[in-house]
């Protein structure tokens, strides 16, 4: 009897920490082993296009866009390793259905997502998954301010940080966020 164990392997911390690279090494192992990989990515982000991950140093994996979850249950087929990039922007319960669903089935799913948003809060699906993992890898950028280890993720809205009422989801890269520690990290209350 071969049995294969379903496991949930999540990369995560703030922005510019290199999530998205991990996720790509770990996927690219897994090509090269000739295991049958699928990626995915949600809809949402558009920023370096639709039909690839692609990590803020320029390397890139060719992936399916969904708009929800269940897409990736769907498409999924017979993969025995699933990617998924940015999954703090899928819908919060159904994204957790679905990784269990085929780690249960005995797949092994990589999930890379921040776990905080930009007010330091806990962002969507992220803290069930980090809860369900295997395995958590927590990275860390370098503070744009000072250099130490960074911890958050600051958003810039012309220049200055976003009020903590602001909305969560904003897509976007070096043009609105960085990478601060606790002590560099701004949020103000209007």
């Amino acid at each position: 009897m071969h049995f294969h164990e379903g496991r949930l392997e999540v990369i995560t911390g703030e922005m510019f920490a290199g999530k998205t690279e991990e996720l790509l090494k770990r996927l690219k192992h897994a090509v090269l082993a000739k295991q049958d990989v699928r990626v995915f990515k949600s809809s949402v982000d558009n920023r370096y296009g639709i039909d690839k991950v692609v990590s803020h140093n320029g390397t890139s994996i060719k992936a399916v866009a969904v708009k929800e979850s269940q897409d990736i249950a769907k498409l999924a087929g017979p993969a025995t390793v699933i990617g998924i990039d940015e999954a703090q922007f899928f819908d919060d319960d159904q994204i957790v259905r679905v990784v269990d669903s085929l780690v249960v089935q005995g797949k092994r799913v990589i999930v890379a997502g921040l776990d905080n948003d930009f007010r330091g809060m806990p962002f969507g699906s992220m803290p069930e998954l980090l809860c369900m993992a295997t395995e958590v890898t927590k990275l860390h950028a370098i503070c744009v301010v000072c250099g130490e280890n960074a911890c958050r993720t600051q958003r810039l809205v012309n220049g200055e940080p976003a009020h903590y009422d602001d909305p969560i989801i904003v897509v976007g890269a070096s043009e609105k966020y960085e990478a601060r520690c606790i002590t560099h990290h701004v949020v103000p209350r209007k």
